[in-house]
């Protein structure tokens, strides 16, 4: 039976349409067949023509369900690797990102490594990464009135710019505290580098099981981070003071907006979002390497060697310390005498 790829390609831009068609081409002369939305195909055709046309690309749905395809391969930035998570939902098609974008978080080769990817591709030569995604349920009225799912975060904002929004918080059912802000967000781990770090919350480890909420601008003495057991309920409500509005957005891509009143409930997803992954890069290596940080100076651990050295030797105090401690004990052994 013939393998089958997914490409997913951000095809309003041009390096993300050559590189599909690249793509496209090298998996068929390797034996495989490429599987395209249909409307990317018809994009790719305009744009390229009839060097593209040569190309026998199947339609995803149409001719191949996406629940087929062993792999699917997206060629754009994380925004790309967002959309094509929403894509196969419910596929459990695993990710492969070729970043053409900025930061690339979420993917796993850049633009330079196109050839390789492919090749990783048809090799097989990768593993199945899982990443937490978040459930979001919305209440209105005592009504259920919408659903939603992120990859990165789910973040109620101020409809209008020039107001703030009157929110409070809640973890597990127990009210936190109540302030006016900008927004809040809800996030992963993974969507720890993408909103909620902007806002200042903190860096997740994407193996750390836990959830983060960070408050948007909060005019409040209290309105830290708050890093949550995985399991928690996070929730946020819209309160209805001065009938104000609020927007949820769903890794900026999906939007509801929330009457006041509102209240949207935040949990883990039962459906992780898979990622095949060949680097077995470390993460701090990756924040080191995407925020181009600065690690001048660093020595780093200690060989076997110099550690069996640095045991050996005993710790001894300064003489300023002896002195003070002297110093000490002959004050304490006057007040004990004047006692």
């Amino acid at each position: 039976m013939t393998r089958e790829v997914l490409i997913l390609a951000h095809t309003g831009r041009r390096d993300a349409v050559d590189a599909a068609v690249t793509v496209a081409a090298k998996l068929h002369q390797a034996g495989l067949r490429p599987v395209m939305l249909e409307r990317d195909i018809a994009d790719l055709k305009t744009s390229v023509g009839a060097a593209f046309e040569k190309i026998p690309v199947a339609v995803a749905e149409r001719e191949v369900p996406t629940s087929r395809c062993e792999v699917g391969m997206v060629l754009g930035g994380d925004g790309s690797i967002l959309r094509a998570a929403d894509l196969v939902r419910s596929a459990e098609l695993p990710l492969m990102g070729v970043n053409l974008g900025h930061v690339g978080f979420l993917a796993e080769s850049e633009r330079t490594q196109l050839d390789e990817s492919v090749q990783w591709v048809v090799e097989q030569n990768y593993t199945v990464e899982q990443r937490m995604a978040l459930d979001v349920q919305v209440w209105h009225a005592q009504q259920h009135i919408g659903s939603s799912w992120a990859l990165n975060e789910a973040s109620i904002e101020k409809a209008v710019r020039e107001r703030m929004v009157e929110l409070v918080i809640e973890i597990d059912g127990a009210p936190v505290s109540t302030f006016g802000c900008d927004g809040v967000v809800m996030a992963t781990p993974t969507g720890s580098t993408a909103y909620a770090f902007s806002a200042g919350g903190p860096v997740v480890w994407p193996e750390v099981q836990a959830l983060v909420m960070v408050p948007i601008s909060a005019h409040a003495l209290f309105a830290r981070p708050l890093v949550v057991d995985p399991d928690s309920i996070m929730a946020v409500e819209v309160l209805q003071r001065d009938e104000e509005e609020g927007v949820l957005w769903c890794d900026g891509r999906r939007m509801m907006t929330l009457p006041p009143g509102s209240r949207v409930e935040v949990t883990r997803s039962d459906t992780p979002v898979l990622l095949a992954r060949v680097h077995q890069t470390p993460f701090s290596q990756r924040l080191v390497d995407k925020f181009n940080l600065p690690t001048t100076g660093w020595r780093g651990p200690l060989e076997k060697g110099d550690q069996d050295r640095r045991g050996s030797v005993e710790m001894k105090p300064s003489e300023s310390m002896e002195q003070e401690a002297s110093a000490t004990e002959s004050s304490s052994a006057v007040q004990d005498g004047q006692q």
